[in-house]
């Protein structure tokens, strides 16, 4: 697969505001008390279904993966990012397709993503993987090690500007379609260098929402995301920070605290982790040589 270097090709900017999947949201009534009344209104809920991803090579049957619960919309995107931030897909040339299959019934809910590969599943491989990212019964280093084995280090990627950054919330905050109807739902943003959004995808779990903007970009053949930017809702997870060096994203943004695995997997990836992105402060837990701060200097003269 031929990577893309931000520098000289420039993504064409993915427009936030997609149309939404019809069952992204719920329809529910509800009773608002207040200080003095109560009332009823109408509001609406994130959606949240499970999702079945199935895989198969020619002439194999398909192997269940994994469910996850996610909020409908982009499923084929999930089912790719999934695996291949996974570690079990590597190359764009190996996905022949990902469709939803048909629900049995005319009405019924389809939530079942099928991938079809151009060489054989392993489905041996599955329980390997599954080993090393579930969160019960693994320990630290573990986990450490088996994420060694799924990809190496991230490439040196871009200096970005601490003004560039301290912007990234706001954007990502005014593109969540969803949430505005909601106000329940997690957001990934994949930025450039100069804090211009390329794609954003919600969902009501944040690592669903990553292998969603990850899936559509390895659909595009835009892996890896050299000179980019994550941008996440929330917190920092050692899941997410795998699903981010697997794409080899130099830079990843939280609006909350990461974990004490995350910022292991960052420094050991080579991945630049920052944290608390508020306002204008933020900390930098790993890897700082990629922020630059020399604006701040100016501030002070």
């Amino acid at each position: 697969m031929t990577s893309h270097d931000a520098s000289t090709e420039p993504l064409p900017v993915r427009q936030a505001a997609e149309p939404l999947a019809a069952r992204a949201t719920v329809r529910a009534e509800v009773l608002v008390v207040g200080d003095r009344e109560a009332h009823e209104q109408v509001d609406w809920l994130a959606s949240e279904e499970p999702l079945e991803i199935r895989a198969h090579g020619p002439g194999q049957k398909p192997v269940s993966v994994a469910v996850t619960m996610r909020t409908p919309g982009h499923d084929p995107e999930l089912a790719v990012g999934f695996l291949h931030t996974e570690g079990l897909v590597r190359e764009r040339a190996e996905v022949v397709s990902a469709a939803a299959c048909a629900p049995r019934r005319a009405r019924g809910a389809c939530n079942i993503v099928q991938v079809a590969l151009s060489g054989p599943f392993d489905g041996a491989a599955l329980k390997r993987n599954f080993f090393a990212t579930s969160s019960c019964g693994v320990c630290g280093k573990a986990t450490l090690d088996q994420i060694a084995v799924l990809c190496p280090p991230v490439g040196p990627g871009p200096v970005v500007h601490r003004s560039v950054l301290v912007g990234l919330p706001d954007r990502l905050r005014s593109a969540q379609a969803v949430f505005d109807r909601t106000g329940g739902l997690h957001a990934a943003g994949l930025f450039d260098a100069e804090g211009r959004l390329i794609v954003l995808r919600e969902d009501v779990g944040r690592h669903n929402a990553v292998d969603k903007l990850v899936g559509r970009m390895f659909l595009d053949g835009l892996v890896p995301l050299a000179g980019r930017i994550l941008l996440v809702s929330g917190r920092t997870s050692f899941e997410i920070l795998q699903k981010a060096a697997v794409a080899g994203v130099p830079i990843v943004c939280a609006v909350s605290a990461p974990s004490s695995l995350a910022v292991s997997v960052a420094d050991r990836l080579g991945i630049t982790l920052v944290g608390f992105l508020r306002g204008t402060r933020f900390n930098v837990y790993t890897h700082p040589e990629r922020i630059d701060t020399t604006d701040l200097d100016s501030d002070r003269v």
